[in-house]
C-alpha cells in the first residue's frame, strides 16, 4: 500500500516505454524506459534506461521524496556519467492528469561533463507519459536536452 503522501502520484507507478529525441550535443533518437516503484514509505524510486540502435545508452536511478500531501517533492538522483542531483519540485493534479516538475542542482565529478542544473517535467494524461529534461551546462545557459513520449507497459 502506498504511503499517504505518495497517493497524489500513484498513477505514475509502473513501467513506461517510448521513443525519445535528444538535441545536444547533436540530435539523436533513443528508446526510453522508466520504472517508478512505491516503497511503502514517503518516496517513489525510479530507474531510467535508454538504448540507441539496440545498445545500452544511458541509465540513472533515484528517488522522489514526497514532503507533504500537498504535492511538495524533492529529488535525489545518481547518474553513472558522474553527476548527482538534489532538488525540489511539485506534483499537481488537474482534471486532465498529473504534472510533476523538479528543479535540481547538480554536482559533477572532476572528469564528468560539468552540469550544474537539471529541470525535469513529467506530464501524465491517461496512459501517456511525456518527459522533458532541460539542462544547464557549466559556463552555459539552460537548454532543452531530451524529450520522450511513453506509454504504460505495466
Amino acid at each position: 500500500m502506498p504511503h499517504p503522501r505518495v497517493e497524489i502520484a500513484n498513477s505514475l507507478i509502473g513501467t513506461w516505454r517510448g521513443e525519445g529525441h535528444g538535441l545536444t550535443p547533436r540530435p539523436f533518437d533513443y528508446v526510453d524506459v522508466w520504472e517508478f516503484f512505491e516503497t511503502g514509505k514517503p518516496f517513489v524510486g525510479f530507474v531510467e534506461r535508454t538504448t540507441r540502435d539496440g545498445a545500452p545508452a544511458h541509465t540513472e536511478s533515484g528517488y522522489l521524496r514526497f514532503v507533504d500531501e500537498a504535492g511538495t517533492i524533492e529529488i535525489v538522483a545518481s547518474l553513472p556519467t558522474g553527476q548527482t542531483e538534489l532538488g525540489a519540485g511539485s506534483v499537481q493534479l488537474d482534471p486532465e492528469g498529473l504534472t510533476l516538475v523538479t528543479d535540481a542542482d547538480v554536482q559533477s565529478t572532476p572528469t564528468a561533463t560539468q552540469v550544474v542544473r537539471l529541470v525535469r517535467t513529467f506530464r501524465l494524461v491517461g496512459d501517456t507519459l511525456t518527459y522533458r529534461l532541460d539542462m544547464d551546462w557549466a559556463g552555459g545557459s539552460q537548454e532543452h536536452h531530451l524529450a520522450s513520449t511513453l506509454t504504460r507497459v505495466s
